[in-house]
């Protein structure tokens, strides 16, 4: 979990909205000048949440292999190759549109990573039910989800050791695929057990009755939080504007 700071007590809803906002501004363009501007800027402010740059490294290795992912694969098999050869069939054109994905998918995510790495699951519930006037039913169920997650992982864990002790290893990129799915069947089905047994639990508890529930922590929106959801508009104004100035803004449509 993060230090606490000033940007980390704010609303889940005020975060997630921040993010939201960021995300969707980016997703209309496919220059590189405006995600590479909202990138620095999530950057630079990801110390304010509490979050070591070396912590967000772990928690986004998967995002920066696909990047990395992506990079290649532009540079190797575009479609159309502009701009100067370089070897085989990369040329500059290519490599440039794999950076400009690259950070673009970057550019993206981070906000939303950032926003849940600091956002306790039991906080988020309380701001669904009292700010965004979510039915407790999912709410509560969004909370279990998210409760749910880290179990999801140790079980994993504890499946590939029990197949571990019973001899069940890989010896090769084929095995490994072959045991890697008879895992996560394994693992999806408990997962849809643990997910019926807690909405029979739930719906014992009256979440299906309707009636108005009282709540036992006051989630509120105050000022700070509008004030964050503006710095990620201004933010993507900002980064929009620079595109548009300099001409390289490409829409999506």
């Amino acid at each position: 979990m993060a230090r606490e700071t000033a940007l980390t007590r704010r609303s889940p809803v005020a975060k997630l909205g921040a993010a939201t906002i960021l995300s969707f501004a980016l997703i209309s363009t496919l220059d590189a000048v405006a995600p590479a501007i909202a990138l620095a800027g999530t950057l630079a402010v990801v110390p304010l949440f509490g979050i070591p740059l070396s912590r967000l490294v772990v928690r986004c290795w998967p995002l920066l292999v696909s990047a990395l992912g992506m990079v290649v694969a532009t540079a190797l098999f575009a479609a159309e190759p502009t701009g100067e050869h370089l070897f085989w069939a990369v040329t500059t054109g290519s490599v440039g549109n794999g950076f400009s994905l690259a950070l673009r998918l970057l550019a993206v995510a981070l906000p939303g990573v950032v926003a849940f790495a600091t956002i306790d699951p039991t906080d988020l519930a309380d701001a669904l039910i009292q700010q965004v006037r979510l039915s407790p039913r999912y709410a509560i169920g969004t909370l279990a989800a998210l409760r749910l997650l880290p179990l999801l992982a140790d079980e994993w864990r504890l499946l590939v050791l029990a197949r571990r002790a019973r001899g069940v290893a890989a010896r090769g990129p084929v095995s490994w695929a072959r045991i890697a799915a008879g895992t996560a069947f394994a693992l999806l089905v408990g997962a849809i057990r643990k997910g019926v047994r807690l909405a029979v639990a739930m719906d014992a508890r009256g979440f299906a009755s309707g009636r108005p529930r009282t709540n036992a922590r006051v989630s509120t929106f105050t000022v700070a939080d509008g004030l964050l959801v503006a710095g990620a508009v201004a933010l993507a104004a900002l980064a929009l504007g620079v595109s548009l100035a300099t001409g390289a803004f490409r829409p999506l449509l």
